[in-house]
C-alpha cells in the first residue's frame, strides 16, 4: 500500500488515578492504586491532512524497575520521564512512515534513557505509548482497522530494528495475521489472593457485586486458563500450589495454566528444586500436566547469564522482565528459553517482530518449539485494554493474562459519560452493572473481539475524556 509519510504536529500526555478494589501483590510489591497515563498525538501527512491518535497504559510501580532503593513515586516518575523523552524524540524525528519514525528514534531513545539511569523496560514503556498513539492516528487518518494496516503493511514495518530477520518473508508473514473473534482470559492468582469463599473474613468481604475469591471468579466467569504466581520460597510455593490445585481440580477439572516466578529465583538450580517438588507431589499431578510454561522465574540480572540446562529441557521457559530490547529474545534463545511475552507496554512493533521470529525459527526447526504468549496483569478496561487485546489477537494468542478488571471496579477513575461511550461502541466487550457502570463482559472464560477488530484505528472507537485528566506531572 503506497501511503505518504507523516510527521508529528503535536503530542501531549495526561494521567488519572485508578483505585484498586483490594491490594495486589506481585513479587515484593503491594499496590492499592496507580495512575494511568494517556498520550494524544496529532499527525499530518504530505497532503496536509491531520488526525489524532491516542494510547493508554498503567504506570505500575515495582515491575519496570524493582530496585529496592526506589520508592513507588520514584518508579512512577521514571515512567513519566521515559514518556516525555519519547515524545521529544518523536517530534524531532521528521517525516516517515509510522514504523520508520519508530526505527529512527528507538536506539537513540534507549541511549538517552540510559543517560538518565532509566533501564531498558522503562525506556521501552515511553516509546511504546508514543508509537501506539501514532499508529492509532495513522489508521484513523486513512480509515483503516489495525488488522488491515498490518496485513497491507501500511505502517511500513521492516527488519531495520531486527536485522536477524533479513531474508525472512516479513511481508508475507504480516499479510497472514488476522484477528480472532474471541480470546480466552487467563486469570492470575496472586500471592495474596483468597482462594475459597469460606476463607474470606467478614472484614475482607467487599460486597460490591464483583467476584473476590478464586472460587467466586471461576463461578462468575467460567475461566479455564490461569496464571499462578510463586514467591521463590519452595516450601511455601508448594503449599500454595497444592491449595490452588484443590480449587482448580474441584471447580474446573480440565484447565491449562502458566506459572510466573516474577524473578524470585536466583538461578535455574533453584527453579529445578521447585520443579522437582511439584513433580513428586501427587496432589499436583493434574496441575503439572496442565502447565504450559514457566514465566521469568530468574531475576533479570542473572536470567541470561548462563544456559538453563536441564530445567529448560523439562518445561518451556519464557522471558518477560528480561525483554528490555529488540535483542533480548535472541539472547534468551541462546540460553535455552523458548518463549517471550507480548505486552503493549513493551512495544507494539517489538511484539510483531518477535512473533515473526517465532514463525521464522519454528519453520527452520520444523516444529513449534518457540512461542509467544500474551501477558499484562494490570491493563485497564477501555483504551489500554483494547489496544493490547487487538495486538494479542493479531499475534495468534489463544489466551491472554488479564486481571485489571478483577483488581479494579470496572473503569474506576473514568467519568460515567466515557463509560457510557464504551458500552455504546463496544457493547460486546463490556456490559453495565446495576449502577450502569461498565464491566468487562467475560462469558465462558472468553471475551468478544468483534468491535475491537472492526474499529478504525488501534482497536478502540472511543475518545477518552481529556478534560477529566491532569497534564502529565513533572
Amino acid at each position: 500500500m503506497d501511503i505518504s509519510p507523516i510527521h508529528i504536529v503535536d503530542i501531549s500526555a495526561f494521567e488519572r488515578t485508578t483505585p484498586f478494589r483490594f491490594p495486589f501483590r506481585f513479587g515484593v510489591a503491594k499496590v492499592t492504586q496507580a495512575p494511568q497515563l494517556f498520550v494524544r498525538a496529532v499527525i499530518e501527512d504530505g497532503q496536509g491532512r491531520t488526525a489524532t491518535g491516542q494510547a493508554a497504559e498503567m504506570m505500575m510501580p515495582k515491575w519496570f524497575d524493582k530496585s529496592a532503593n526506589l520508592s513507588t513515586d520514584d518508579n512512577i516518575n521514571q515512567l513519566r520521564l521515559s514518556v516525555k523523552l519519547a515524545m521529544q524524540a518523536m517530534i524531532a524525528a521528521g517525516q516517515s512512515s509510522p514504523f520508520g519514525l519508530h526505527a529512527r528514534v528507538e536506539a537513540a531513545h534507549h541511549e538517552t534513557c540510559a543517560s538518565h539511569q532509566l533501564p531498558g523496560l522503562v525506556a521501552s514503556y515511553g516509546l511504546a505509548l508514543v508509537d501506539r498513539a501514532i499508529i492509532d492516528g495513522f489508521c484513523r487518518l486513512h480509515g483503516l482497522t489495525i488488522a488491515r494496516a498490518i496485513q497491507t503493511n501500511a505502517l511500513g514495518i521492516s527488519t531495520d530494528t531486527a536485522p536477524d530477520l533479513h531474508g525472512f518473508d516479513l511481508t508475507g508473514f504480516l499479510a497472514s495475521l488476522a484477528p480472532q473473534p474471541t480470546i480466552a482470559i487467563r486469570h492470575t492468582v496472586g500471592l495474596g489472593d483468597v482462594l475459597w469463599n469460606r476463607d474470606l473474613t467478614d472484614a475482607e468481604r467487599l460486597n460490591d457485586g464483583q467476584p473476590q475469591t478464586l472460587e467466586d471468579v471461576i463461578a462468575a466467569y467460567g475461566h479455564t486458563f490461569f496464571k499462578l504466581k510463586v514467591s521463590g520460597e519452595v516450601g511455601a510455593d508448594l503449599n500454595r500450589l497444592v491449595a490452588i490445585a484443590g480449587v482448580l481440580d474441584q471447580k474446573v477439572g480440565q484447565y491449562q495454566l502458566t506459572i510466573d516466578g516474577n524473578e524470585q529465583f536466583e538461578n535455574a538450580d533453584q527453579v529445578a528444586g521447585l520443579i522437582d517438588r511439584i513433580m513428586t507431589e501427587p496432589r499436583l499431578k493434574n496441575l503439572w500436566q496442565s502447565t504450559l510454561f514457566l514465566e521469568q522465574p530468574i531475576a533479570r540480572a542473572n536470567a541470561l547469564m548462563r544456559p538453563l540446562g536441564d530445567p529448560g529441557a523439562r518445561v518451556p521457559f519464557e522471558i518477560d522482565e528480561s525483554d528490555d530490547s529488540m535483542g533480548a529474545f535472541l539472547a534468551a534463545k541462546d540460553m535455552g528459553y523458548r518463549g517471550i511475552s507480548s505486552k503493549s507496554c513493551k512495544g507494539f512493533y517489538r511484539a510483531l517482530l518477535n512473533c515473526a521470529r517465532v514463525a521464522h525459527w519454528n519453520a527452520k526447526a520444523g516444529a513449534n518449539r518457540f512461542f509467544m504468549s500474551a501477558e499484562d496483569l494490570t491493563t485497564q478496561s477501555g483504551l489500554a485494554l483494547q489496544q493490547d487485546l487487538v495486538l494479542a489477537s493479531l499475534t495468534g494468542a489463544r489466551h491472554i493474562e488479564r486481571n485489571g478488571h478483577h483488581y479494579v471496579a470496572g473503569m474506576a477513575g473514568a467519568p460515567q459519560a466515557e463509560q457510557n461511550a464504551y458500552l455504546a461502541q463496544h457493547g460486546d466487550l463490556y456490559h453495565a452493572n446495576a449502577a450502569g457502570q461498565a464491566r468487562l463482559n467475560i462469558q465462558n472464560g472468553q471475551v468478544s473481539l468483534a468491535t475491537v477488530a472492526a474499529a478504525t484505528g488501534l482497536g478502540c472507537a472511543v475518545t477518552p475524556d481529556w478534560s477529566e485528566m491532569t497534564p502529565l506531572a513533572d
